[in-house]
């Protein structure tokens, strides 16, 4: 395992506090609708809208002065680098599939990326960008421990409200789960751990059951978030170690997750961020009396019947 305790602890302590310390409570409607006690962590309410920021300011803590952090994105993570970018005296080059969600591409911009719109992968076209210049370095979501580690600060944080049997987690690139269920784990071995994925996105529930990464077609961009073609080596090396199950939501099942936030948190994820709610919703073979999830983000664009 290359992900370190030590690291999470840290990352606790370096992360800009405007990421740290997000609500996490337990709503008693949420809680009559899916019949079970529910205890939810709310990262939305940051600049970013999303968990994002702590995996990419504790990386960017890590770099030298003038570098140029690099990424390909759906959206959440280049806001993210952007944000620490900024924060750290660093430039941001995003490059963004063409179809990106407008609401993501107007705040990336606005954090001070420079942001490039490409036909096919985003990712392929930022690793060949990061290559042609020394000061330049390519920021891969899902493959820097780094930004595991400080996504593992959720896990750290969850921790403290006592015993939790089962966390059920949205998946795409797979940082997030990995950090928090190695905190988890190493302090409360007995919890179980579910990631969750979209049946539109199957490549990492595909890559997690084979144990390597299998690229697969998206059919579609509607959970963006969590919608990846082909997981890292090193990110299904650690879920494979780190992650008990993996279930599989539908889009309209997302839909009906996000209603359900906006109706009893009060909160009105993306599709992404509301996987955690829709595998509860329509998966009742989640074990636990007591279980976790996050509402990972807010960065959508809102139908006008809405």
């Amino acid at each position: 395992m290359d992900l370190k305790l030590d690291n999470i602890a840290e990352a606790a302590k370096v992360i800009d506090p405007v990421f740290l310390s997000s609500p996490q409570y337990s709503d008693e409607q949420l809680n009559e609708q899916l019949g079970r006690n529910v205890l939810v962590k709310i990262e939305t309410l940051n600049p970013l809208r999303s968990f994002k920021g702590r995996g990419a300011d504790y990386f960017a803590a890590g770099l030298e002065p003038g570098t140029t952090m690099v990424c390909g994105t759906s959206g959440n993570f280049g806001q993210a680098v952007a944000f620490a970018a900024r924060k750290r005296g660093l430039r941001a080059e995003v490059f963004v599939p063409a179809d990106v969600s407008p609401v993501k591409l107007r705040r990336m911009k606005a954090l001070g990326a420079r942001v490039r719109r490409v036909e096919g992968e985003a990712k392929e076209a930022a690793a060949a960008f990061a290559a042609e210049a020394p000061d330049r370095v390519f920021v891969v979501d899902g493959r820097e421990p780094a930004i595991s580690e400080g996504a593992g600060t959720i896990g750290l944080e969850l921790a403290g409200a006592g015993t939790i049997d089962t966390v059920v987690l949205p998946v795409g690139d797979g940082a997030l789960i990995a950090g928090v269920a190695l905190w988890l784990k190493a302090h409360t071995p007995d919890v179980q751990v579910v990631g969750v994925g979209t049946t539109s996105a199957r490549a990492m529930a595909t890559s997690w059951r084979a144990g390597e990464p299998i690229t697969v077609d998206r059919v579609n961009s509607f959970a963006g978030g969590i919608s990846i073609r082909t997981p890292e080596p090193e990110s299904i090396r650690r879920l494979r170690s780190l992650v008990d199950d993996f279930v599989l939501v539908e889009d309209d099942d997302l839909r009906a997750a996000m209603r359900l936030g906006a109706e009893t948190l009060g909160v009105l994820p993306e599709p992404a961020g509301a996987a955690g709610l829709a595998a509860l919703t329509v998966h009742d073979t989640i074990p636990g009396d007591r279980v976790a999830t996050v509402v990972t983000g807010a960065n959508a664009v809102w139908p006008r019947e809405w």
